[in-house]
């Protein structure tokens, strides 16, 4: 936040005439009271009668910058900075313009000169503060928001804009000190109860972000991204209905892009996949290269089978610093051009679940013609290393010549995969054949009669709609009452503490601590008979080894879960249990318990 100019700033300038004076005096009083129609008419004659005047310009250029005529802005203080270098002031307000016309370099220069003239300005510490931040340079712009403060410790905005800067630093704990500073200096600041909502957000503090950001909104009610972040944060903790109404409001009020895929995706949360698609059309409208739009409408396509229209939108899902930090320097992106006798990189994107799923492709590349290599995260190379289309695989940053580099979710729309031409012959991927063979002899205690079954019940808390994917391993016990069966724990993370309570058929079994990277779970799943989980990266890890996989999916599914079907095009072995209505899975438990009894 800029500390914005004021024009009892002004410097003591002695004005040539004592008529010349009374017009100044009328015209700053006007504008200090915010009535700057009334204050237009003073600067205007003032000027007319000495277009020199410097005050006069200064000033007459802060009223433009605050109607937002900024070229204008610039002009007048430029004028007024030729007839007077040593005005502090000016050139401080002068930055300000820069800033607001996208020029961060020449606020930086102007913010850099008042303080040469002036170092102990406050306001022009600030507003460089805010420059430097703008440029992501948040270390720097700390210094300078910390000097502004130490000469005027009771700068709001320098309050919270070092608070911010600290947010961006992950130094959340001295953000909500600053934040704190601020509101015993103004318990009404509107933004700074925003803004420690940010940070008790970032903290994990769910309750106290709420409340703050309902705070922000009870002082000031259009604020427009209090309704968003306070959307975006109860719409993870599952309140989707809540969501919609706080994105509503923001749309209302700010209705761009931004906004309008909020509420989109809010709807289609809770399966109003029809109302969704208007919302993206809308954002598209304002703006033809918005990527989050591009990725959400494309979801909401694919959802729905219409694959040709949906991959040539996810095509376009990639924000620039996404993108940045995956493309390879000097090797060109492929885009269907012919691979025959070419090397090509495929580059690995998003989550595990993603990989997994996504990792067929390489055979489709060689076949036609590609020598492939591929880059993905070093826990998923000892199973890539084994797919046999793979030439070579490794982690990190590429060290070979290439032809193309693509990213590995891009390929479906380079070959033009249809529903119909989803290349699903499994296994494509491949267990340790020692490290299976030391599980055989560890589950081979279960007996030959009793069926092997892996059991996944939550996928990461930190996936955004975990709350309704995952479930309870007590809402699964009416499963371990079903003779004839093994269970085997294949849950990683915070949820596999749920076992301690869980009943003696679910404990029995439990490897887990065993399981210390996928190519371990991979060999424990091919001594299995079946694999039954939610939708993590395990139901395609079973499912790529060629396994039998029964998912447990929410009323709000993933798109690649299509709609409406109890089968999966892109893994043969593979049998859907649905919700229908969000977060009940006593019906999907029941339908499993009786799928198992009748096998």
């Amino acid at each position: 936040m800029q500390h914005q100019p004021h024009p009892d700033t002004a410097r003591a300038d002695a004005p040539p005439t004592p008529y010349l004076t009374s017009l100044i005096d009328a015209a700053l009083e006007a504008h200090q009271a915010g009535r700057l129609d009334a204050a237009e008419p003073f600067y205007r004659e003032a000027l007319a009668l000495d277009p020199a005047y410097a005050k006069a310009l200064h000033y007459f250029g802060v009223l433009q910058h605050q109607r937002g005529d900024h070229v204008f802005a610039a002009e007048l203080m430029s004028e007024a900075l030729k007839l007077d270098r040593t005005d502090a002031t000016c050139w401080s307000n002068r930055g300000l313009v820069a800033a607001a016309l996208g020029h961060p370099n020449e606020a930086m220069i102007c913010y850099d000169q008042a303080l040469q003239l002036q170092p102990d300005f406050a306001d022009a510490r600030n507003n460089f503060g805010v420059a430097l931040q703008a440029q992501g340079a948040f270390d720097e712009a700390v210094g300078q928001y910390q000097l502004a403060l130490a000469v005027n410790p009771s700068l709001v905005d320098a309050h919270l804009n070092l608070g911010t800067a600290l947010n961006k630093l992950g130094r959340y704990d001295e953000a909500l000190v600053c934040y704190q500073h601020a509101l015993a200096l103004d318990p009404h600041s509107a933004e700074a109860h925003f803004n420690a909502g940010n940070a008790y957000n970032a903290r994990g503090e769910h309750a106290a972000a709420i409340a703050s950001f309902e705070r922000a909104l009870a002082l000031r009610g259009d604020y427009a991204e209090a309704h968003i972040n306070l959307g975006s944060l109860i719409g993870k903790l599952g309140d989707y209905v809540g969501a919609e109404s706080q994105y509503r409001r923001a749309v209302a009020l700010k209705p761009n892009p931004t906004n309008l895929v909020c509420l989109g995706g809010s709807l289609g949360a809770q399966g109003r996949l029809d109302e969704e698609e208007g919302f993206y059309r809308h954002a598209l409208a304002l703006d033809p290269h918005y990527a989050d739009a591009h990725q959400n409408l494309a979801w909401l396509l694919l959802k729905r089978g219409d694959y040709r229209h949906g991959w040539a939108e996810f095509a376009q899902r990639w924000r620039k610093s996404d993108y940045e930090a995956i493309a390879i320097a000097d090797v060109a992106e492929w885009r269907g051009e012919s691979l025959d006798g070419r090397r090509l990189l495929l580059v690995g994107e998003q989550g595990f679940g993603d990989h997994f799923q996504f990792l067929r492709y390489a055979r489709v590349l060689e076949q036609l013609g590609a020598t492939v290599d591929i880059c993905v995260r070093e826990p998923l190379l000892p199973l890539v290393e084994r797919i046999p289309a793979v030439q070579r695989a490794f982690s990190g940053k590429p060290d070979g010549q290439y032809d193309f580099w693509v990213p590995m979710m891009s390929v479906p729309s380079c070959v033009g995969t249809e529903l119909s031409t989803i290349p699903a012959e499994v296994p494509y991927m491949f267990a340790d054949k020692a490290k299976i063979e030391a599980w055989r002899k560890r589950t081979d205690v279960a007996g030959k009669s009793t069926r092997k079954v892996g059991l996944v019940w939550a996928g990461s808390p930190t996936f955004g709609n975990d709350c309704y994917r995952s479930m309870a391993l007590a809402d699964l016990s009416a499963l371990s009452e079903i003779g004839n069966v093994a269970w085997y724990a294949l849950q990683k993370g915070p949820a596999h503490a749920q076992l301690a309570n869980a009943p003696e058929a679910f404990r029995a079994h439990d490897f887990t601590a065993d399981l210390n990277s996928f190519d371990d779970t991979a060999a424990l799943i091919m001594n299995l008979d079946l694999v039954i989980t939610v939708d993590t990266g395990v139901a395609h890890l079973a499912a790529a080894l060629g396994k039998p996989v029964w998912v447990l999916l929410p009323a709000n599914s993933d798109w690649r879960w299509l709609e409406n079907r109890n089968d999966s095009p892109w893994y043969p072995a593979m049998k859907l249990f649905r919700q229908t209505l969000l977060g009940d899975w006593a019906p999907v438990v029941a339908e499993v318990s009786k799928a198992l009894q009748d096998q």
